[in-house]
């Protein structure tokens, strides 16, 4: 089910309001949280409200779903959005892992990734967009990667080569479904008419090779689909 809100605003504070919530539970019951986030333009304004909860951020740890083979400093990188928007007020505390690394090519950064991670799993939270498309993280439809990126026995990071997936056409590096889904919440963040007919069209039994945010709804076992026009 999708649920619908009347403006951007009113999507946001929702959606930081239930991550708050999901970190401060598993806090409580465990002193440890993992929280996985995502670039793009619709999380700016979750992250600006989240980032000043009221949380124990030390014991938090961050990463990205998907990040541009870019140098961190760079207006493309999903890294820098999630310190100038995130990491910032009370959860400049928290523990974050940046998947672009110092390794000189996106298969090593993927593999020095996939190390990283892999005592975090399962996250609590993991935050997705969506593209037009039918994208997310940086498993686009038809990409010569993608079916790694579904794949069940994939490791948790894997390179996206070059030129696939929307402008600018960097290498990317890509969280894999199992890993994203086996978050005890995901909350998928999308806008406008044109997203909201992908999700429609997700819900039906299309494959996920022409539309890969249908494993995502298929697949996730606790899913909030979030959309404003």
């Amino acid at each position: 089910m999708i649920e619908t809100f009347q403006d951007p605003a009113a999507m946001a504070a929702m959606t930081a309001a239930a991550i708050a919530d999901r970190l401060a539970y598993r806090l409580r019951l465990q002193g440890k949280a993992s929280l996985c986030v995502t670039g793009g333009r619709s999380p700016g304004p979750v992250y600006d409200i989240l980032s000043n909860a009221a949380l124990d951020w030390a014991r938090v740890d961050i990463t990205l779903s998907d990040e541009r083979f870019v140098d961190t400093g760079s207006a493309d990188s999903n890294e820098r959005l999630v310190r100038e928007r995130l990491l910032t007020g009370r959860a400049a505390r928290a523990n974050f892992l940046g998947l672009r690394g110092t390794a000189e090519t996106p298969e090593a950064a993927a593999a020095e990734a996939s190390a990283a991670l892999s005592g975090w799993l399962p996250f609590e939270v993991t935050l997705l967009g969506m593209g037009e498309d039918g994208h997310f993280a940086s498993l686009f439809p038809k990409s010569t990667a993608l079916a790694a990126g579904l794949d069940r026995a994939a490791p948790p990071c894997i390179a996206v080569p070059e030129g696939e997936g929307i402008a600018p056409p960097q290498p990317r590096l890509s969280l894999t479904l199992p890993r994203l889904i086996s978050s005890r919440l995901v909350i998928v963040l999308a806008s406008g008419s044109a997203k909201r007919r992908v999700l429609e069209r997700a819900e039906d039994n299309v494959d996920p090779m022409q539309l890969p945010i249908r494993a995502v709804v298929k697949s996730a076992p606790t899913l909030r689909i979030v959309w404003t026009a």
